[in-house]
């Protein structure tokens, strides 16, 4: 990517609205390097306060392996203050290794995510109240792109046409998008109850006065999708997610959930059963967090990143999990796990009317 620095102003001045006496977190890599200059650089010239987080290669895997068990349950003090009283929160994924998670001690990581709850809950509440802005992107790195089954030089071209970054003005094209997801979230947020179904799903639940967020751009990036969180108790029926998730570097395929009364009572999986089984041992993973709508054509096929894959035109997506408190929904967990169906030959049924097919939306 040439242009770092047309990244860096979309990214601080419409992901992140930064203006002048904002501090900001940055979180990433020192693969990422090049776009970091050019964050900094804008952030001095807007006036905002931008700090650093970086990670070297290595870094995950040597603390899981060697640190003791007090610090285990402790948290970062910098990314306690950050998460507490910072502006804005940008996290850049630029991974050496997307498997260095692999071969780590369950309980150790179930042990680390337990002593993050409590921040976890307070960045959710922030984040959902507008206190704190925040923004996921990506960094083109070897290992993503090998990820992708693409060259490196494929998937940069990848990030920076889903980013709309190959546009003459990506904040004018953004902010189009958000304009026509507008009508279908004015649409969807005056139902009440929403059926996702295709060949090997069939479940319902209902929206009943929660709200539905135009996602165009202005939380992570890319974006482009409309999502909610379900009353949690109103969830019934059966789904299957065909698209590959992937949970602390490892890949579960084909995922088939039986729903009754909003707790999943039975789950499968083509590949990963044994990674589901634990993450349903997780406090608050038996209920969903959001249900959603992909709506980005311009990312056509899955590359194992949820960044990417959960934005896909023609795919819904359900989050186990946290909910997101802008939603209205109340549901509490440590984890927010996202998976994903393919909607070609779908339907989305609205109080009982097809608002979508094979698809696309219809109204």
């Amino acid at each position: 990517m040439e242009n770092w620095n047309k990244y860096a102003r979309l990214l601080l001045q419409y992901c992140l609205s930064v203006k002048e006496g904002d501090t900001i977190l940055v979180s990433t890599t020192f693969l990422a390097e090049p776009l970091a200059r050019e964050l900094y650089r804008e952030a001095c010239v807007l006036g905002a306060q931008m700090e650093f987080s970086f990670a070297f290669e290595g870094m995950g895997p040597m603390y899981m392996h060697h640190a003791k068990d007090s610090l285990l349950d402790r948290t970062s003090p910098f990314q306690d203050l950050a998460i507490k009283t910072f502006d804005a929160y940008l996290v850049i994924r630029a991974p050496y290794n997307l498997k260095e998670d692999n071969g780590f001690d369950p309980g150790r990581q179930k042990r680390k995510l337990a002593a993050g709850a409590e921040l976890n809950s307070i960045y959710f509440e922030r984040t959902g109240s507008g206190a704190m802005r925040r923004s996921v992107v990506q960094f083109p790195t070897l290992a993503a792109a090998q990820e992708a089954d693409m060259s490196l030089e494929q998937y940069t071209h990848f990030v920076s046409h889903a980013c709309k970054l190959n546009a003459p003005d990506p904040i004018a094209a953004w902010t189009a998008l958000g304009a026509s997801q507008q009508h279908l979230v004015d649409y969807l947020n005056r139902c009440s109850s929403i059926t996702y179904r295709n060949a090997k799903s069939d479940i319902s639940f209902s929206i009943k006065d929660r709200i539905w967020i135009n996602s165009d751009g202005k939380a992570n990036m890319p974006s482009g999708e409309v999502y909610t969180g379900p009353i949690e108790d109103s969830v019934n029926g059966h789904i299957h997610f065909d698209v590959p998730s992937i949970y602390q570097g490892k890949e579960i395929r084909g995922i088939t959930l039986e729903v009754k009364d909003g707790n999943v009572i039975s789950w499968d999986a083509e590949q990963g059963r044994d990674l589901l089984d634990r993450i349903f041992e997780i406090d608050g993973a038996r209920r969903f967090g959001e249900v959603a709508v992909g709506t980005n054509y311009d990312i056509t096929r899955s590359t194992k990143n949820i960044l990417f894959d959960e934005k896909i035109g023609g795919t819904i997506h359900m989050a186990i999990g946290q909910s997101y408190k802008q939603t209205g929904g109340q549901n509490q967990s440590a984890i927010h796990w996202d998976m994903i169906a393919n909607m070609a030959e779908g339907e989305i049924l609205a109080d009982g009317n097809r608002i979508y097919d094979k698809g696309v939306f219809i109204i």
